[in-house]
């Protein structure tokens, strides 16, 4: 970026012009002023400044110079009582200026200094007499190039140029501000620094990007700002900043100037070793949470990110998850959205802190080995009046045809994408977080509602695409474009979708489908296998042999894309109850049922994903508002099943058959996968044909029926030992299992050269692994009376 100031007496007309604005440069009189003490400043342009209707302050405002060699000033000072002019090397006075305007417009000639605009302003108002830098002394801020890219969409860096920023220019200390809004007819920087007064600092219109700017001499880190946007229809509009980097508390609505000062990271071996940690092949267990109820104090108060950190980072590491992932963090206004309506897409929310504290966040998960997701909302934004909407009195970042720009189940706006500039903010916003905060990848919510223009919308309520079909093509080639930059830009990062359709080649990389539909993305939620594995779950287990094709379908598609299996938020709200409730049967069954399907989940082809409270059997639907129940850990039954996630992640990370191969068809073999009557499964899992690594046999028995002597055809004979049961009492199961260990025989059945003969235990899966002895060494466990969350 350039900010290199021009000649700050070279104010002309062409270079400053306003598309607009009500007066023009040529209505001053000022560029060709033919000397006198007093600028010729009409009228009506004098008026316009002082209601704060001129679009073009810099044609009026500032230093010029004078014919005779002097220097005509004329500056906005509402609270001023007199104004001089004071050289700014010694600060000896070099005139005074004469008031204009009843509002406090001064202007008048000084002798011209060497230095060519070297000069301050000497205020004197009712409460005393002190010295300020004038803004329109400064020129332009952003370079050519810069301006180009904004235009074109192209700038990924805008957190660099636009927003405000603190920096020095000449000398003097102060923040520069650029904001994107094209139609405008004036815009002003507001804040506690001027009053929110829009009449003192009118920006500069750079024409071809719609980019409006302003150097404010003495603005600090730490100030509250906006603007004041004189819109397109001629009402004035109070905006936050679209790229503002720091927030005020909500309710609060303005954005901070942000602390310039570099975060020190301490990641680099994190950073070093991440793409390995988040490829295919590597085990990746998320825990999701709302980081505002996680944990609640009992005043119902959240800490703020290093209380967070103090918490959860020893309680992912006891529990052996590899990723957190954080509904969205960005600044939203309403707290009931979780985050998913959030207007702050530069900004990590203040309710947690200050930006650094969130870095350092990140930093201290990285120090423990746990990457950091973050949900990330490109599809709807809400129409708060302080935010997006109309930015400029047009639609600037929406849609203006609410049948392309309303999304009718949220009652949101939808950014227009098709749009080169806010395309290119969206992506911007992705790799800013990805860039200054070291997050290791991004969810992406709803692209199911983005991919579609008739999502959730009845005949005639949608616009077609130019071919005359339902596929939104500018989504589609906003998700490519995105998943590109950050592949090119961010190494290792990944970008997860939450896509509920069957649309083709949601991973598939980019370039290697003639159509042009693949995403990209690294992975994807399967949401067909989270749907239908807890329709079965929540029958009772005497109708489950009508519903078996609903555990098994998913393994027909498993391999199509890269999957995380997602039991998340969405499946613990809005009256569909938790996951705990929605097993069948009395509290020993509801917990046995979960137990159950836990260890079928870590199983099952792709990555795993549970929001928090799962792993304890939460009994409750999430309450945002309230804290995650860890007084359900003074249950036995409770603390088990969080002790059997503790332990599946662990047998998920150190046994490559459960990982290493996910998305290939030779890590899955079905044993038994047609024994509707019983409910009965049973597969194995493998990291290749020829692979050394001992295969695990995992068997599930889904009836609260134990089986005696159930016989399985397996691939080797041999010894098994039996490395998990979640029947077994240290989870709260009854304890019926196999001893630790069975062998088998070569005798054919279910046309596998070998055999074994398994007690199957109720409401129960069992993981068996092949080979001559354990290897691995026992799992680290936990007693009953150490639950792993402290509190």
């Amino acid at each position: 970026m350039s900010h290199a100031p021009t000649d700050p007496h070279a104010h002309s007309a062409a270079a400053h012009g306003s598309a607009g604005a009500d007066l023009r440069a040529t209505d001053l009189g000022v560029a060709n002023f033919d000397g006198g003490r007093r600028p010729p400043v009409d009228q009506g342009a004098l008026d316009a400044l002082a209601e704060a209707r001129h679009g073009d302050p810099f044609a009026v405002l500032g230093p010029r110079t004078d014919p005779d060699g002097g220097m005509r000033i004329v500056t906005i000072q509402p609270d001023a009582l007199s104004v001089r002019v004071i050289a700014t090397d010694d600060g000896h006075e070099l005139g005074r200026l004469d008031r204009l305007h009843a509002a406090g417009i001064f202007g008048g000639t000084v002798p011209r200094m060497v230095d060519d605009g070297g000069y301050r302003l000497r205020l004197t108002t009712a409460g005393g007499t002190f010295d300020v830098d004038d803004p329109y002394r400064f020129g332009a801020l952003l370079g050519d190039l810069d301006l180009h890219l904004i235009h074109e969409g192209r700038h990924l860096d805008l957190a660099q140029v636009l927003g405000a920023h603190v920096t020095e220019i000449d000398g003097v200390d102060g923040a520069r501000f650029a904001v994107w809004a094209p139609n405008a007819r004036r815009v002003s920087v507001i804040g506690d620094f001027n009053g929110w007064d829009g009449r003192r600092l009118a920006m500069r219109l750079r024409h071809a990007a719609g980019v409006w700017e302003l150097f404010v001499p003495g603005v600090t880190a730490g100030r509250l700002y906006k603007y004041e946007i004189l819109d397109a229809n001629g009402q004035i509009q109070l905006k936050a900043d679209p790229i503002a980097q720091a927030t005020e508390m909500p309710p609060g609505t303005a954005s901070v100037v942000p602390d310039p000062t570099p975060f020190t990271w301490t990641d680099d071996g994190w950073m070093a070793r991440r793409a390995e940690a988040q490829a295919p092949t590597a085990p990746i267990s998320v825990y999701e949470l709302h980081a505002a109820s996680w944990y609640r104090a009992g005043d119902g108060s959240h800490p703020d990110w290093d209380g967070l950190a103090d918490r959860l980072i020893p309680y992912l590491s006891t529990l052996g998850f590899t990723h957190v992932e954080l509904l969205p963090v960005m600044e939203h206004p309403f707290g009931g959205s979780w985050g998913y309506q959030p207007l702050g897409l530069f900004a990590p929310t203040a309710r947690f802190g200050r930006p650094r504290g969130f870095a350092r966040f990140v930093d201290r998960c990285h120090g423990a080995g746990i990457g950091v997701i973050l949900d990330w909302v490109p599809a709807h934004f809400p129409s708060d009046p302080h935010g997006l909407a109309r930015f400029d009195g047009t639609a600037l970042y929406e849609h203006a045809d609410e049948r392309e720009g309303r999304h009718r189940d949220w009652n949101t706006l939808i950014y227009n994408v098709g749009r080169r500039e806010v395309s290119g903010f969206l992506i911007a916003s992705a790799l800013y977080w990805l860039e200054r905060y070291h997050i290791d990848g991004i969810r992406v919510d709803a692209v199911a509602s983005m991919l579609y223009r008739d999502y959730s919308r009845n005949a005639g309520e949608w616009v077609p695409n130019i071919h005359g079909g339902r596929e939104n093509l500018e989504a589609v080639a906003f998700l490519r474009q995105m998943n590109q930059a950050i592949s090119a830009r961010v190494p290792g990062a990944i970008t997860i979708a939450e896509e509920s359709t069957a649309w083709p080649g949601v991973t598939a990389p980019l370039g290697e489908d003639p159509d042009g539909t693949s995403l990209g993305f690294s992975y994807k939620w399967n949401m067909g296998w989270m749907h239908d594995s807890l329709e079965y779950m929540a029958q009772d287990p005497i109708h489950r042999r009508f519903h078996h094709g609903s555990l098994t379908f998913s393994l027909v598609y498993a391999w199509s894309e890269r999957y995380v299996l997602p039991l998340s938020h969405d499946e613990v709200v809005h009256g569909k109850g938790s996951l705990y409730g929605r097993m069948p049967g009395d509290d020993w069954q509801k917990r046995a049922n979960l137990r159950a399907y836990f260890a079928f989940m870590w199983t099952h082809p792709g990555r795993k994903l549970i929001f928090a409270g799962g792993e304890l059997g939460n009994p409750r639907e999430w309450n945002h508002d309230a804290s995650t129940p860890w007084d359900l850990l003074d249950n036995p039954g409770h603390r088990g099943i969080q002790k059997l996630v503790a332990d599946l992640n662990r047998l998920y990370t150190r046994e490559p058959a459960l990982h290493r191969a996910d998305d290939q068809p030779s890590s899955f073999l079905w044993l038994v996968g047609d024994d509707a009557a019983n409910s009965v499964i049973a597969y194995i899992r493998r990291t290749g044909e020829d692979d050394p690594e001992p295969d695990i046999l995992v068997v599930a028995n889904l009836t609260p029926v134990p089986r005696y002597d159930y016989r399985i055809g397996v691939p080797t004979a041999g010894l098994w030992h039996e490395i998990l049961n979640t029947d077994a009492t240290d989870y709260g199961g009854s304890g019926m299992g196999n001893g630790g260990q069975v062998m088998a025989l070569e005798e054919p059945s279910h046309g596998r050269p070998a055999s074994l003969s398994l007690t199957l235990p109720p409401l129960a899966t069992l993981l068996l692994r092949h080979g001559p002895g354990i290897g691995r060494g026992p799992l680290p466990s936990h007693t009953d009376d150490s639950p792993v969350q402290e509190r």
